[in-house]
């Protein structure tokens, strides 16, 4: 009796462990992601259709090892506390597996520092502070958006050819407005030794006095200007300095503007001539841009914009992860993440084991006012790869995980 009690106890917990690997193969992988959608919507609407396009993909092939995706979004309010908070309730409440997004690097920050508390797996999908994989960094956060420095560094090359000795800059006063012209003053004087910075202009994020910026920058006459503002702050300035003559015959060099969701606002006061990472959708000929092209076209009748080709790869990026680490336990994702390679409309790229940084790139080009449109020609590709610090310096700057 008691051989057959413990044989009948064994083909219980047999039974158990079976209908818990069938729940298991059954349940949602559920993403909470985390962003300000009210306060960044030209960006971020994009960006969740390119998340939802790519969980439908992913689900209509089966899931990831049997598993659906589950997206679970809510709003941070562009408020750091409130990540913070709402990170918690998706974990505590909604059970969720991963955690990802936030667009602003105050934000981003705040998840990356709660990530390493709480050895929870982050992917920051957006924010571009260096900080996220380097100062800050941890073993938990992974980053998918170039970073400012490596922005940077792609425009750097071309500012430098322009042989221009003084120059103005223009930033939201927060921390990506800061580190990007933290870097574009190191690596532009390392490449042109003489150059001057005659004028400096930090409005508040989302405040600036477009005509008492523009008047300051004017005032010193510089021969160049490096701008970095973006969204609401970068239509105005741009309105204000085409008003006042700012940039005429001057040469302008900025982050992020030859993005559809910048540049489509301006319509016919778009800028002619400036350099600039963007997004030329239109233009790109490769066949995994013209495969994602088709399916986002197909699906909201509408065309991608930067935001989302980011949001399609975060989850794509997840997707690749839990399948390598054959489920989402948090240390074997990490380990996973590390060099681990996903094809995004971009073409194939791979998160650096020593930062966890991707190696997505970014379209260097100019921007051009075609019939009162604004759009990016003479663009090229730049592999993200090959615009990050040595290796030695990563280790220098990034603490051991």
């Amino acid at each position: 009796m008691t051989l057959r009690l413990h044989f009948g106890t064994a083909l219980v917990a047999a039974a158990g462990l079976a209908l818990s690997a069938a729940a298991q193969a059954q349940g949602t992988i559920k993403i909470g992601e985390i962003n300000s959608y009210k306060a960044q919507p030209a960006f971020l609407e994009p960006y969740k259709k390119g998340m939802e396009l790519a969980v439908d993909e992913v689900n209509a092939a089966g899931g990831v090892g049997g598993r659906k995706l589950e997206l679970v979004t809510r709003d941070d309010n562009a408020n750091p506390g409130d990540a913070v908070r709402i990170a918690e309730e998706l974990i505590a409440r909604e059970k969720v597996d991963v955690l990802a997004g936030s667009f602003l690097s105050h934000t981003g920050l705040a998840l990356t520092d709660f990530a390493r508390q709480k050895k929870f797996f982050y992917l920051a999908a957006e924010p571009l502070t260096d900080k996220i994989v380097w100062q800050n960094g941890n073993r938990y956060t992974f980053r998918l958006r170039p970073s400012t420095y490596m922005q940077v560094a792609m425009l750097v090359p071309e500012a430098a050819k322009l042989k221009k000795k003084r120059w103005a800059i223009v930033y939201p006063n927060y921390e990506y407005g800061q580190s990007s012209v933290a870097t574009f003053k190191k690596l532009l004087k390392e490449a042109q030794p003489d150059v001057e910075f005659v004028a400096e202009q930090a409005p508040p994020l989302g405040k600036v006095d477009a005509g008492s910026v523009v008047q300051a920058l004017a005032d010193a006459k510089p021969d160049a200007i490096f701008n970095v503002l973006f969204a609401a702050d970068l239509s105005k300035f741009v309105r204000e300095g085409n008003t006042r003559g700012l940039f005429k015959d001057r040469a302008v060099v900025s982050v992020l503007t030859g993005e559809p969701e910048y540049l489509d606002p301006l319509k016919d006061e778009a800028p002619t001539g400036w350099i600039v990472t963007g997004y030329p959708w239109s233009g790109i000929q490769t066949p995994e841009h013209k495969a994602f092209l088709a399916a986002y076209q197909a699906k909201y009748k509408d065309y991608p914009r930067l935001g989302s080709v980011v949001g399609y790869s975060a989850i794509k990026s997840i997707a690749a992860g839990v399948q390598k680490a054959g489920g989402t336990d948090t240390e074997k994702l990490v380990a996973a993440f590390r060099n681990l390679p996903v094809e995004t409309p971009f073409g194939r790229i791979l998160y650096r084991a020593q930062d966890h940084q991707s190696t997505m790139g970014a379209f260097v080009g100019k921007t051009r006012n075609d019939g009162g449109k604004g759009v990016m020609v003479d663009f090229t590709y730049l592999d993200g790869a090959k615009f990050q610090p040595s290796d030695d310096e990563v280790k220098k700057l990034r603490p051991a995980d």
